[in-house]
Order: structure tokens, then C-alpha cells, then sequence
């Protein structure tokens, strides 16, 4: 019975795919434009499309008949994942004073969790006031109207490490960062997804690039949870970073999961060929697959497709890549 229902879902996946093939390839221009286009998209029409830092993947996705059907799967799969909204709540529990040689200040920490369910993945950042002052300064640069109702924390003269005050500022940013949060344009901004994971990847590739990279590691895999659910409707956005734990992994001798995360970055550019990670990724993964005994025929075929339409060029490796990542 479960066979039979099996076998008739394939086949109506495979119909599916068939539709769309069959109606890329008979309608003519005139039809094309009077049509809807068999693909699936989360967005809405946007008032100025061009505050938004972060397009929308699923704007430039759609299936296609040289996919197979496990990766046509997946692709749904993927386009139903990103039409729903992961909405982040901001938490500032505490706050530590650090003295650093002349220099005095008070640390923030902020936690960041997603809201309607139990999250074990929260994500735990420390910043000081000097941090969120520049975040602010920069986003006035592009949202001025959207901010004219935002306060922000003045500074103050005297009295910045009482109490009463330290408390009333950790109140003011937990605010500052929901109202950030709550502007569509704003949150998907590179500022602001910069303001909280720019700091610890800069971290995390120092040590990469210092040959430290079990301490890389650590903070690649915090952080690349908090930007998974930041750039939603921009998948590929954190595909170096991806990378750069493939990189981790490999070097630390743990194939298996240099691997795992290699599939993962692969599927964020499957309909991205000519991104600057993809031929690196694609060799990685081909050495990573024969010595875990895994296929790596196809992938050898992709990239052999690959070098067939581009004219050859110099091709770093992942590793070399990932090492001039957020150089300063």
C-alpha cells in the first residue's frame, strides 16, 4: 500500500516536471509574457527594491528539466523552507565592564533566539556601545526616513559605568535591535547582518588563516546558525562560510563532515555555476567523495561541464579562498 502511494507521488512529481519542460519549450514569447512562471516565490512587490541589501534567491531559482528527482525534490523542498519566516527575538541579560590598558567600557551581551518554538540553537554575542553607535551611524546612511522615529542611546558625559545606567542602555538597545529587526529592508541589510556576525567571523578566519583551526571552528559553527536564519531569502550568502568549515574539518582530519557541509554549500549553488566558490567546492568534494568511498563521478562530470564552457582560467583552491577571507 505504501508502495503503491509512493509510486503514484513520483509519478505525479515527474508529471509536474514534465508540465514545466513541456510549457518552457512550446510557448512562444507573446505566451510567455501573458503566462505565470512555473516557479514558486515568497516575495512581495517591494516599494524600493533597491534599500533591500539581500535579493531574494527565489527570485532567480526555478526547476528545470535536467534535474533529477532527488534534486527536484530537494529544490521544493528548499523554496517551502524559505517561505517561512523566522522571526528573532533580542535578549541583553548582562553586561560585564572590561578595563583594557587606557581604555574602559561596558560589554553587551546579547542573545539572539527564534521565537514559536523551543530553540537549542541560540546564538550568544557580546558588543559595546561604540559598536552599536556605528551601526547606527551607518544605516542612517541608507534609512534615514525608516530610522526617524528610532532613539537611539545617547552618550554620556559622566556616570556610563552606574548602574542605573548600564541598565537603562542594555533596555534601550534590546529595544533598538527589535525595532531594527521589525523593517524588513533593514534586517536583511548587509550592515546590519555585518553588526552581528562580522566580528567573530573576522575572529574565526584570523585563526583559520594562523593554522588554529579547532578555535576557527568553534566560532564558524556559532555562527553560521545565526546567519542561516538572517539571510533566508539569500542562501548563498553564507556559502563561504560553509566553506571555510569544510576547510576546518578537512584539515583536522574529519572527512565525513568536510563532506557533509560541502553538500550543503553545493546545493546553494547549484544554479549559481559561476560563483567564485564553485570550482574550488566542486574539486574538494570530488577528493573528499573518493576517499570516503563515496560517488564522485558526477561530480567529476559537473566539473569537467564546467571547464568545457568557460576558457581556462586560474582557479584557487577552497582552502586558498577561504584564507583571504576578511583581510584586513
Amino acid at each position: 500500500m505504501e508502495e503503491g502511494a509512493h509510486c503514484t507521488a513520483e509519478r505525479g512529481l515527474l508529471e509536474a516536471v514534465s508540465r514545466i519542460t513541456m510549457f518552457s519549450t512550446t510557448a512562444s514569447p507573446d505566451e510567455e509574457q501573458n503566462q505565470p512562471k512555473a516557479e514558486i516565490s515568497c516575495q512581495v512587490s517591494k516599494e524600493n527594491p533597491e534599500k533591500d541589501g539581500l535579493q531574494d534567491s527565489s527570485a532567480s531559482l526555478s526547476p528545470n528539466s535536467s534535474m533529477t528527482t532527488k534534486e527536484l525534490q530537494e529544490y521544493w523542498r528548499n523554496e517551502k523552507s524559505q517561505c517561512i519566516q523566522v522571526k528573532l527575538l533580542f535578549e541583553i541579560p548582562s553586561t560585564r565592564i572590561v578595563e583594557h590598558h587606557l581604555s574602559k567600557y561596558v560589554m553587551y551581551k546579547i542573545i539572539i533566539l527564534q521565537t514559536g518554538s523551543f530553540d537549542s540553537n541560540k546564538s550568544v554575542i557580546e558588543r559595546r556601545y561604540s559598536d552599536f553607535e556605528k551601526l547606527h551611524r551607518n544605516l542612517l546612511e541608507d534609512f534615514s526616513e525608516e530610522l526617524e522615529d528610532v532613539s537611539f542611546p545617547k552618550k554620556a558625559l559622566t556616570g556610563n559605568f552606574t548602574e542605573e545606567i548600564i541598565n537603562e542602555r542594555k533596555l534601550a538597545f534590546k529595544d533598538y535591535l527589535r525595532r531594527l529587526y521589525s523593517m524588513k529592508y533593514i534586517r536583511r541589510s548587509k550592515k546590519f547582518i555585518d553588526f552581528l556576525t562580522k566580528p567573530e567571523l573576522q575572529e574565526a578566519y584570523s585563526c583559520l588563516r594562523g593554522g588554529h583551526y579547532t578555535k576557527a571552528l568553534e566560532i564558524l559553527l556559532e555562527v553560521i546558525g545565526l546567519q542561516e536564519r538572517l539571510t533566508r531569502g539569500n542562501p548563498v550568502s553564507i556559502v563561504p562560510t560553509l566553506c571555510a568549515i569544510v576547510v576546518c574539518h578537512k584539515d583536522l582530519d574529519n572527512p565525513a563532515s568536510a563532506f557533509e557541509y560541502g553538500e550543503k554549500a553545493l546545493s546553494r549553488l547549484r544554479v549559481h555555476n559561476s560563483h567564485r566558490y564553485y570550482i574550488p567546492l566542486l574539486e574538494a568534494m570530488i577528493t573528499l567523495a573518493y576517499e570516503l568511498g563515496k560517488d564522485f563521478l558526477s561530480l567529476q562530470e559537473k566539473l569537467e561541464e564546467w571547464k568545457a564552457k568557460k576558457d581556462p582560467v586560474r582557479v584557487f583552491s577552497l582552502k586558498e579562498l577561504a584564507v583571504r577571507e576578511y583581510v584586513q
